[in-house]
C-alpha cells in the first residue's frame, strides 16, 4: 500500500496528467507483487471500458455540446436575464440562474464556467465588477450542473456503486434549486456592500406577458431534464439509452426548433466532444489497475476501521467523509475520485443507514468543488484564464460564496428528506 500512495503523490506532484498519475501508480504495484501477474494490470485497462452502462457518458457531452451551439444557451441567457433585471447585481444574479437552467444542458461544471465566463465577464467588467468577483461568481454558480440532471458526476457515482440513476437525477433537483437561492443571496448580499450593479430606476417590473413569451422559446431547454426522469421512470429508456435520447432531442431541437444548427456547429460539437471523450474515458480506463490495487490493499476496509473508531454517529460520519473529499478534491481530478472513492466510502455510509442517494449528491457536490478550488483546480484556471485574472485574487472573493456552499450542504447533511423528497415520490420510498 506504502508503494501504491507514494508513486500516486510523486507522480502528482511531477505534475504529471491525472490519467497517467493512476495509471502508472497501478502498474508500478503489480510489478512490485510476484503474486499478481502483470498481464493481469493491463487486462483491468481493457475491462474497466468495457461496461455498456458508460455509453452514457459520451452521449450526454455530445448532446450538452449540439445544445451549447444550436442556440439553446441563447434562449436561457435571455430568461435569465428578464428573471433578474430588477435584482441588485442583476448580471451576477444572471450567471447564477443561468448555472441552474444550464445544468439540464450542459452537465459539466467546468464548460458551465467557462461558458457564462465568456458571455458575462466582458459586460460585468463594464459595469464595474472586479476580475476576482467576476471570476468567482461564474465559476461557483457552476457548481449547481453537479447536482442539476443530468449530471456526469451522477452518472459515475450510479454506476460505480450501482445506485439508481433515475433516482440521483430526481434527487439532485431540489439541492440545485436551494443552491440556486443560496447563491442569489450571496450576490444580492455583496453587491450592495461592494455597490456593483444597482438596479435602474426605469427597469420595468416582469409582466406575465413577457415571461409567457420568452418561456414558450426557452421551455424545450427547460424540459430536457424532467423528460429525462420522466423517461428513466416509466421504462421508456434506461440510463444508457436516455444519453442517446438526448442526442436525438439535441439535433432536432437546434435544427427544427431555434434552427441554428448547422453543419459546420455540428461538426465543431463532435470535435469537442471527442476530446472531451477521450480524456474521460482515459481516466475510466486507467483507474482499473488502480482500483483493483487498492482492492487487493484492503485500503477500503483499513479506512473503515479508521473511520469507524472516531464515529458511527451518521451525520458526523458523513461531515468526516465530505471533509475528506474536499481535501481530495482539491488536488485530484473529480472523475478520479468517483471512480476511486465511491467503493470505498459507499459502503461505510449504507452500514449505518444512510440512504446512498443521499451520499451520491453530497458527494457529486463536494467532490465537483474541488476543480473550484486551487491548488490544482481545473475550473478555476479556466475562468481566470479567460479574463486574465490572479488565482488569489479568485480566491480572496470567493470566500462568501464557498461559505453560502458549505452552509447549503449542511443543510442537506442533517434534512436527508429535502435530497430523498422527490425520489421518494417518483420512484417510491
Amino acid at each position: 500500500m506504502t508503494l501504491l500512495l507514494l508513486c500516486f503523490v510523486l507522480f502528482l506532484i511531477l505534475g504529471m496528467p491525472i490519467a497517467y498519475v493512476i495509471g502508472l501508480a497501478g502498474f508500478a504495484y503489480f510489478l512490485s507483487q510476484p503474486v499478481l501477474p502483470f498481464e493481469a494490470a493491463t487486462q483491468m485497462v481493457v475491462l474497466q471500458s468495457q461496461s455498456f452502462a458508460f455509453l452514457a457518458v459520451p452521449f450526454f457531452i455530445f448532446a450538452g455540446n449540439l445544445m451549447n451551439v444550436s442556440g439553446i444557451t441563447e434562449q436561457l441567457l435571455s430568461l435569465a436575464r428578464l428573471l433578474t433585471r430588477r435584482m441588485y447585481g442583476g448580471t451576477a444574479q444572471i450567471s447564477v440562474v443561468m448555472s441552474t437552467m444550464m445544468g439540464g444542458v450542459s452537465g459539466s461544471a467546468t464548460a458551465d464556467a467557462a461558458m457564462e465566463t465568456r458571455i458575462l465577464g466582458p459586460e460585468m467588467q463594464a459595469r464595474g465588477y472586479t476580475k476576482g468577483y467576476i471570476t468567482s461568481v461564474n465559476c461557483l454558480t457552476a457548481l449547481i450542473t453537479a447536482t442539476i440532471p443530468p449530471s456526469l458526476g451522477l452518472i459515475i457515482f450510479g454506476f460505480v456503486g450501482e445506485v439508481s440513476i433515475g433516482r440521483l437525477f430526481a434527487a439532485g433537483i431540489i439541492p440545485g434549486i436551494l443552491m440556486m437561492i443560496f447563491l442569489m443571496a450571496t450576490v444580492s448580499i455583496t453587491s450592495r456592500i461592494r455597490k456593483f450593479d444597482p438596479p435602474t430606476h426605469n427597469a420595468t417590473r416582469l409582466t406575465f406577458k413577457e415571461l409567457f413569451q420568452n418561456l414558450k422559446v426557452s421551455v424545450w431547454a427547460l424540459l430536457f431534464p424532467i423528460i429525462l426522469i420522466v423517461g428513466i421512470r416509466f421504462g421508456l429508456f434506461t440510463p444508457s439509452e436516455s444519453g442517446a435520447f438526448a442526442v436525438i432531442y439535441a439535433l432536432i431541437v437546434g435544427k427544427f426548433v431555434y434552427k441554428k444548427l448547422t453543419w459546420e456547429n455540428f461538426k465543431e460539437a463532435l470535435i469537442t466532444s471527442v476530446k472531451d471523450t477521450g480524456a474521460i474515458m482515459l481516466i475510466i480506463a486507467m483507474s482499473g489497475p488502480f482500483s483493483y490495487a487498492i482492492t487487493w490493499v484492503k485500503l477500503p476496509a483499513v479506512l473503515s476501521n479508521f473511520i469507524f473508531g472516531i464515529t458511527e454517529n451518521p451525520q458526523l460520519l458523513t461531515l468526516l467523509m465530505l471533509g475528506f473529499l474536499f481535501i481530495s478534491g482539491m488536488f485530484v481530478d473529480s472523475n478520479v475520485n468517483f471512480l476511486l472513492l465511491t467503493p470505498i466510502f459507499l459502503p461505510m455510509v449504507t452500514s449505518v443507514g444512510m440512504d446512498p442517494v443521499h451520499f451520491g449528491v453530497l458527494m457529486a457536490t463536494i467532490v465537483t468543488l474541488g476543480v473550484m478550488t486551487p491548488p490544482v483546480g481545473s475550473a478555476l484556471y479556466t475562468v481566470c484564464g479567460i479574463i486574465n485574472c490572479p488565482p488569489e485574487e479568485y480566491t480572496k472573493e470567493s470566500i462568501p460564496f464557498f461559505i453560502a456552499i458549505l452552509l447549503e450542504l449542511a443543510i442537506l447533511v442533517f434534512c436527508p428528506k429535502l435530497v430523498l423528497f422527490i425520489p421518494n415520490l417518483i420512484f417510491g420510498a
